[in-house]
């Protein structure tokens, strides 16, 4: 039986490509990719997602190497950090090297020609297909029929007149084809890559520039309020309980935590990059601590008490009265 492999983000598109191909007796599985600058909740939806189009998913881990791509993209970036030319041609690699292993006959994408400007313009589909090492192996159902045939359609797998002409950013081809596909459930288009977001990007540079790019770094960046104190410190406060956890759960053992006595307030997490002398540490915990103070219960207050310890120690808590922090120290140090 003739077996397709398709690139899966749990998106419109991609859904609609996967079950456009099973509904002409083709075998399809879907591949998914996680990295760090995806929301984490698409890991864990991505089966379900799968699951509905009668799909088998397949997921392999790609954080690691991508870092280094998104660290110095060959074909550059688009409106924010998000190399997607280069992200484009690594993942089709990937997916070329798991169909070959796994015999898959040819890969699927749900592609639209023209619907990102970067990315899917048909003179950087041709691109990405060449320096991907795809070029005849990759279809993408959804504009197929304004593309040069593929070895699919071309060994007579998939029927070419029941494949589309999509083109352009209108999504409106798309949601008319759901509806008649029987498609309810999919990611919003605006609900993807953390790259392509302008806050996300602005705290990935800062990261960059502070030497420290590292999948816990890139981890962190995913919630609460980012703040950089000169060369000597990171510092994050969460926003509501949720970034309160997932912070805690990152936490490493050279980070200091901070906590309001007396007030409801947030968890702030402090990464020391480089505080060397006691002067150094003494001002890092009372700018941690009047943030900490400022997003709490006791903003409001001339001061108030703020407990602070060491991720490893606990046990060593101390505290330190501040007065909670002005918006002209909230402006000078946020990422």
């Amino acid at each position: 039986m003739v077996k397709a492999l398709a690139l899966f983000s749990g998106g419109l598109d991609s859904a609609l490509a996967v079950k456009i191909v099973l509904d002409q007796g083709v075998q399809v599985e879907a591949l998914y990719f996680v990295n760090a600058f995806l929301p984490a909740r698409h890991n864990t939806e991505m089966g379900r997602r799968a699951g509905q189009l009668g799909a088998k998913l397949h997921v392999l881990d790609i954080s690691q190497p991508h870092l280094e791509l998104v660290r110095s993209p060959r074909y550059g970036y688009g409106g924010n950090m998000n190399p997607c030319i280069d992200c484009r041609i690594f993942m089709l690699k990937k997916a070329k090297a798991y169909m070959q292993s796994h015999r898959f006959h040819f890969l699927i994408s749900g592609e639209v020609l023209g619907q990102r400007p970067m990315s899917q313009r048909k003179d950087t589909l041709n691109i990405i297909e060449r320096d991907a090492g795809v070029k005849g192996l990759l279809l993408r159902p959804l504009s197929a029929k304004k593309l040069a045939p593929t070895l699919a359609e071309e060994k007579g797998w998939v029927d070419r007149d029941k494949l589309f002409d999509f083109s352009g950013r209108s999504r409106k081809p798309q949601l008319a084809l759901s509806k008649k596909l029987g498609i309810k459930e999919y990611l919003a288009p605006a609900g993807g890559c953390l790259l392509t977001e302008v806050e996300f990007a602005r705290k990935l540079r800062d990261l960059i520039a502070s030497g420290k790019l590292d999948l816990d770094g890139v981890r962190l960046l995913k919630a609460g309020r980012h703040f950089r104190l000169k060369s000597l410190a990171r510092i994050i406060v969460g926003r509501n309980e949720e970034e309160n956890k997932y912070l805690l759960g990152l936490a490493c053992d050279a980070d200091i935590l901070f906590k309001m006595r007396d007030f409801a307030g947030p968890l702030t997490l402090a990464r020391p990059v480089r505080v060397e002398t006691s002067e150094e540490f003494a001002t890092l915990v009372e700018t941690a601590a009047r943030l900490t103070a400022r997003y709490s219960k006791g903003k409001d207050r001339e001061s108030a008490w703020v407990d602070y310890w060491p991720k490893d120690a606990e046990d060593e808590k101390k505290s330190v009265l501040v007065t909670p922090a002005g918006e002209g120290l909230i402006e000078e140090l946020r990422i």
